[in-house]
C-alpha cells in the first residue's frame, strides 16, 4: 500500500480569489505550492489534487478550460522537476442536485485510494475549508486545515515526519 498527500486546489495550490477562477490568466499558483509538491514526492508520497469545480455545472467554464488551468500548475511542477500523480474534480454544484463526489462527501478521495492502492492511514489531505477536512475524515484520511492563500511548507514538513515515523 502506498501513501499520498491530497491537496485541495483553490486557496491551497492556487490563489483563492473569492469567486470562481474562470479564466486561465486568473489562475495564480501560490508561491510555495510547487515546493510542497516536491517535498511530498521526495518522501515517496503520491500527489493527488481533489477539487470541487461547481463552476462547470453553473456553466461559468468548461471541463476543457479547467484542464487548461490545471496545465498551468502541471507546467510549473515540470519546470521544477516534479509532478502531480492525479487530479480529481467534481463538476457538480448543489444548486443542480446532490452528488457523492462533491466535498464534503468523499468519493473523489475513495476513487483515488482504490486506483492508486493507497493506505488511508498513511495519507494526508490539505485543505482550506471544513468540507475538505470532512471529506478526508469520511475516507479515513487525516486532514490538515490551513488558512487560504498562506504558506504551508513548514506545516507539511511536520506532518510528513509524523506519517513516515
Amino acid at each position: 500500500m502506498q501513501r499520498a498527500i491530497f491537496f485541495d486546489r483553490d486557496g491551497v495550490l492556487n490563489r483563492e480569489i473569492g469567486d470562481y477562477v474562470c479564466k486561465k490568466e486568473d489562475f495564480e499558483v501560490l508561491s510555495d505550492s510547487v515546493a510542497c509538491i516536491q517535498l511530498a514526492k521526495s518522501h515517496g508520497f503520491k500527489v493527488i489534487i481533489v477539487t470541487n469545480q461547481g463552476g462547470i455545472d453553473k456553466e461559468l467554464y468548461t471541463a476543457e478550460e479547467l484542464a487548461s488551468f490545471h496545465q498551468v500548475l502541471i507546467d510549473a511542477c515540470t519546470e521544477a522537476g516534479t509532478s502531480i500523480d492525479d487530479i480529481y474534480f467534481c463538476p457538480h454544484h448543489p444548486i443542480k442536485g446532490k452528488c457523492l463526489c462533491r466535498k464534503p462527501d468523499s468519493l473523489m478521495l475513495e476513487k483515488a485510494i482504490a486506483k492508486h492502492q493507497l493506505d488511508p492511514q498513511k495519507c494526508l489531505m490539505i485543505g482550506d475549508t471544513d468540507r475538505d477536512i470532512k471529506a478526508a475524515e469520511k475516507a479515513g484520511v487525516k486532514g490538515l486545515l490551513i488558512q487560504p492563500n498562506t504558506e504551508k511548507l513548514r506545516l507539511l514538513e511536520n506532518e510528513i515526519l509524523q506519517i513516515i515515523q
